[in-house]
């Protein structure tokens, strides 16, 4: 079988499973978030954190649970990192760099799982388990909670309820993300995936010295790490590690979960707005998006000219053999296009054509499927863009679902889209200016420029993944990108939930000859054009400076 079937059948096989999983995974979403019924664990849960689940909130209170948890995480994980020497389970590593311990707080807790440290070589089990993968379960629900409040504020009228944060949280984290978590560490399991407590032994004597591996609760970490599209490895080789992800299996079993909560949070989006269809045109331009830069990374990796790419069937220069380009490829795309961030291949290694499909997937902002609740939430903002652009061009006041679209929900919306480009263009040239910063660069010309790029571009954005070329263990980095990825995170949270109080406020408004049919593939059309245009707008060049600069001259 060609290397080229093989990717192809691949991705044919996920098609498959997203869509055998689509209606059930989203209509569970939609009763678990619309029950009026509490499970007795979720009621002890409640009673621990003092919280009333059934006090509904107005969007300035479910924002302050919002960053009361998160300031709260951040403050946990810190100290934990900062303790770690004393604690037990250490493994004997020291406890971790104040700079490398906020950075790596406010990476998880973001939902971003940048590592600027080697898993293996720093954390001990406590802190992997106990604070690393509580934070990929929370990050992930905190996110889904967002976009069902913006989902509300839809589907609700006259009046600013939005529901309630905790009971959304708790419910998200132990309807959805723990049972699934469970099933699917067991499914990694029985692939290879590693699961004890091991400690640091040597494996076998090497020229120059021993090699050492450690042990660790791998599976159940790295499925939560690709369900709740978190990203953070275990290990520094990130799902490249056999421990990890063992075989092709395994692999294309990673990649559907990351893909399959934003793709069914659709359906969700769908049923509690009460038009299925809805969910379908919003589903239709996410799918388009993401099998159109599927296909594009594929052709790039695949036919890449020269003898040596030809004789290994590709461009397989920093990727695995036991996944191949398509393997690598289907990854590549979906963990870029989401706010997952791992990887089974160096990015660093593609094409300059191939990197630059992964750094635009960032900048369209993960909302192809994107991220667990922030996919939804972000494409819905972009569907409010679109709606206001199609008024204009009509000379109508916008309406989206009964919703009329005024001057204050257009100022948020474009307040939320213009919140990540100017982090991520400010804070890169900040550090192409300076000297220090640019003394991580591993290379110089365009593909040190994409280095510095990638790495604002996927903190702001909550991805996590980088062009390791990029040392980014200074102090530069890990206080810069800390800020990033906190600013990146909540300040558009602040404009999400703004946006649902204010709509959840409004009478809803009948349907006219003149309103424009937003469940039709035209409007996905028009969607997925709207997106592409701002982004291209912004970020063109940019892109032009690294990625493009390299694969013209490759």
């Amino acid at each position: 079988m060609s290397p080229v079937l093989a990717g192809v059948l691949q991705l044919l096989a996920l098609v498959v499973a997203l869509a055998l999983a689509y209606r059930p995974l989203g209509d569970h979403m939609a009763r678990v978030y619309s029950s009026p019924n509490h499970l007795r664990a979720e009621k002890w849960i409640y009673r621990a954190v003092g919280a009333n689940p059934t006090a509904q909130m107005r969007w300035p209170a479910y924002l302050r649970g919002v960053l009361a948890l998160s300031a709260v995480s951040v403050l946990f994980l810190y100290l934990l990192q900062r303790l770690q020497g004393s604690l037990p389970g250490s493994l004997g590593f020291s406890s971790i760099d104040p700079d490398q311990a906020f950075n790596t707080a406010a990476s998880f807790v973001t939902n971003t799982n940048w590592q600027s440290y080697a898993g293996e070589q720093a954390m001990g089990h406590v802190v992997q388990t106990g604070g690393l993968a509580v934070q990929n379960f929370l990050s992930a629900a905190v996110g889904m909670a967002v976009a069902v409040a913006l989902v509300r504020g839809f589907a609700r009228s006259r009046t600013g309820e939005l529901g309630n944060f905790w009971a959304d949280l708790v419910r998200g984290t132990v309807r959805i993300l723990l049972p699934m978590a469970v099933l699917g560490a067991i499914v990694l399991v029985a692939c290879g995936a590693v699961q004890n407590f091991a400690g640091i032994h040597p494996v076998g004597q090497f020229t120059g010295g021993t090699q050492q591996w450690n042990g660790g609760a791998v599976a159940s970490q790295e499925v939560i790490k690709e369900l709740g599209t978190n990203g953070g490895g275990y290990f520094n080789a990130n799902s490249a590690h056999p421990f990890e992800n063992p075989n092709p299996f395994s692999n294309l079993f990673q990649i559907f979960l990351i893909l399959v909560i934003p793709f069914s949070l659709t359906r969700t989006f769908g049923r509690m707005a009460g038009n299925l269809r809805q969910g379908y045109a919003i589903l239709a331009a996410m799918a388009v998006i993401w099998l159109g830069f599927t296909a594009l990374m594929m052709w790039t990796e695949f036919h890449h000219g020269g003898p040596a790419f030809d004789l290994a069937g590709g461009a397989m220069e920093g990727k695995e053999t036991r996944f191949g380009i398509g393997g690598s490829a289907v990854f590549a795309v979906a963990t870029t296009l989401t706010s997952t961030g791992a990887v089974n291949s160096f990015l660093s290694s593609y094409t300059g054509f191939g990197g630059g499909i992964a750094l635009l997937g960032m900048q369209l902002g993960e909302i192809a499927p994107g991220g667990a609740g922030s996919g939804l939430y972000g494409m819905l903002i972009m569907a409010v863009v679109a709606v206001f652009i199609a008024g204009l061009m009509v000379g109508r006041t916008p309406e989206y679902l009964g919703k009329k679209l005024g001057v204050r929900e257009i100022k948020l919306a474009a307040c939320y889209i213009l919140v990540t480009p100017a982090l991520v263009l400010s804070f890169t040239a900040a550090a192409m200016a300076l000297d220090t910063p640019a003394h991580s660069m591993t290379n110089s010309g365009a593909h040190g420029f994409s280095e510095i790029l990638y790495a604002y571009t996927s903190g702001a954005n909550n991805n996590g993944s980088a062009f390791a070329g990029l040392n980014a263990d200074t102090q530069w980095f890990n206080t810069t990108l800390g800020i990033v990825m906190l600013l990146g995170r909540f300040l558009p949270m602040v404009f999400v939930l703004a946006l649902a109080g204010s709509l959840a406020g409004q009478r809803p408004v009948p349907e006219t000859a003149g309103t424009l049919r937003t469940d039709k593939p035209l409007f996905s059309g028009l969607l997925v054009g709207t997106i592409m245009i701002i982004t291209g707008l912004t970020y063109f060049p940019a892109l032009a400076l690294g990625p493009l600069a390299e694969g013209l001259a490759s």
